[in-house]
């Protein structure tokens, strides 16, 4: 399966094993909830899915790779105990509390938060004395004599034998004793989350085109040569990081992270041509409804490998606008939230509504429940509540109605803001459009814009908000004829 059906799966099965009868116990009893067993080539993305999936839970996360583990950090060190057998004290030989075990119980004490997964990675992997370890762990939720907590699902992941000559096989009777998910490079799956977490549209646009240089991983006469889910990502990151520095991007920095000369190679030929489109096509202009006509001349004529690039450029400029909608929409929605509770407790002054909901994003912040997303809008909500209190005590209201009059003043400011935002973008989208179909006509770059916004997070989330007629009847449009084969056909 995928990785984003994996996750899914991971989710379904944390809820399962979680979920209580009437009488409060578990639906699943601990000696049937078998752990599970993750296993697919590297970097796909299992670790990232561990920490979306406890998050979309509500519950803990504790992970550990074991490459860097010994037998005495797993099990914990042996010490002299004493016992009493049949009237006589002897000494005996016990185990200290496991580091990864004790980790968990730390993670509790941390958050509140009493229920969560202990994720090991790399478990195939692990050294000749702490195989029979591992082995007991999987069969027993046991490191040593130390069980795994009561709420804490197990989830353990590794890379097949034909990526990792470390990897050791395990036997039937312990894969008798897991939930065992197996996962494979899905390009689709991992555009869907590329585009939430704003990837480098270059690269977005490039794997469209070759979606067969997504994921590689081959063995040469001259080595390991591999492409991965996790190179385009830290690529994406170094590509943006370089154009807010003014660095060139050439082939030998796509060479660091694709590591297949070819790809890389052809992905920084790419990259070339993508910046240089974007120097000739003005995209701040296009969303302004102000292209010149020498950009639709030029477009009339351009390869059709250059169309797409423009549009992706367009898609670019556009989702950035819809991101900052989403993250205000967000914010003002979490601060409407603050302020119905505020309005309704009229004995709270307002002080002590930013103290709970300061209290609040801090333990989700250190419980590990917040997205970057997510952190973004509570920290912008929290200055503004700051910004709230200060406009409080400027203008000495010290009764609850006036102070909610003038946080209320306050919020309207934001909600305007809003308001003008959506308008921007929103005619941002329509001069796209009219780009669109003065530059392509009905053909596929036009049925490549829109299939891109239906699929998009942030674009998707603003259309279903403020709705766009052309966006919904070409839409309709394609759903009913063959239009996406012929993009396909031709990408």
């Amino acid at each position: 399966m995928n990785i984003s059906r994996a996750k899914e799966e991971i989710k379904n099965t944390v809820r399962a094993y979680l979920a209580k009868d009437v009488e409060g116990r578990p639906l699943i009893p601990a000696v049937r909830q078998r752990p599970v067993l993750l296993i697919g080539p590297p970097g796909i993305g299992k670790t990232a899915i561990m920490e979306q999936a406890a998050r979309e839970c509500g519950i803990g996360l504790a992970a550990y790779t074991m490459t860097h583990h010994t037998r005495q950090s797993a099990m914990g060190l042996p010490f002299i105990d004493k016992k009493n057998y049949d009237g006589k004290e002897v000494p005996v030989t016990s185990y200290t509390m496991s580091e990864i075990i004790s980790s968990v119980h730390d993670k509790i004490e941390k958050t509140g938060i009493r229920e969560g997964i202990l994720f090991i990675d790399e478990i195939n992997c692990v050294s000749e004395t702490l195989a029979p370890v591992m082995l007991q762990f999987l069969q027993a939720k046991m490191f040593g004599n130390t069980r795994v907590p009561e709420g804490w699902i197990i989830v353990a992941a590794g890379n097949p034998p034909e990526y990792n000559r470390s990897v050791r096989e395990f036997d039937v009777v312990t894969l008798d004793r897991v939930k065992y998910i197996e996962v494979t490079p899905d390009y689709s799956a991992w555009k869907a989350y590329a585009q939430k977490n704003d990837v480098h549209r270059a690269i977005l646009s490039y794997l469209d085109a070759r979606q067969e240089n997504f994921y590689k991983i081959e063995t040469t006469v001259e080595g390991k040569r591999f492409v991965t889910a996790r190179g385009w990502e830290d690529l994406s990151d170094m590509l943006k990081a370089y154009e807010r520095l003014g660095i060139p991007a050439d082939e030998q920095l796509a060479g660091e992270y694709i590591q297949e000369p070819e790809t890389a190679m052809d992905f920084a030929n790419y990259l070339s041509l993508y910046y240089k489109y974007e120097k000739a096509y003005s995209v701040n202009d296009i969303l302004g409804g102000n292209a010149a006509e020498q950009v639709y001349e030029r477009i009339k004529n351009a390869p059709f490998d250059e169309r797409v690039s423009v549009v992706s450029l367009i898609l670019g400029g556009l989702n950035n606008l819809f991101k900052k909608y989403y993250r205000c929409t967000q914010t003002a929605q979490e601060l409407f939230d603050e302020l119905k509770a505020f309005q309704r407790e009229e004995a709270k002054p307002f002080e002590e509504v930013v103290r709970g909901y300061s209290a609040d994003f801090v333990e989700k912040k250190e419980g590990g429940l917040l997205d970057d997303e997510q952190l973004a809008v509570k920290a912008q909500v929290m200055k503004l509540l700051n910004s709230y209190t200060l406009a409080v005590k400027e203008q000495g209201a010290l009764g609850h109605a006036e102070q909610f009059a003038v946080v209320s003043s306050e919020f309207m400011k934001l909600s305007d803001e809003r308001e003008r935002l959506s308008e921007k973008v929103s005619q941002a989208l329509e001069n796209a459009f009219d780009f669109g179909e003065r530059a392509f006509g009905q053909g596929p770059e036009l049925v490549f814009f829109v299939t891109e916004l239906a699929a998009g997070f942030y674009s998707l989330s603003f259309i279903q908000e403020n709705g766009n007629e052309r966006f919904y009847r070409y839409n309709k449009s394609m759903l009913r004829d063959t239009a996406r084969e012929r993009l396909i056909s031709q990408l």
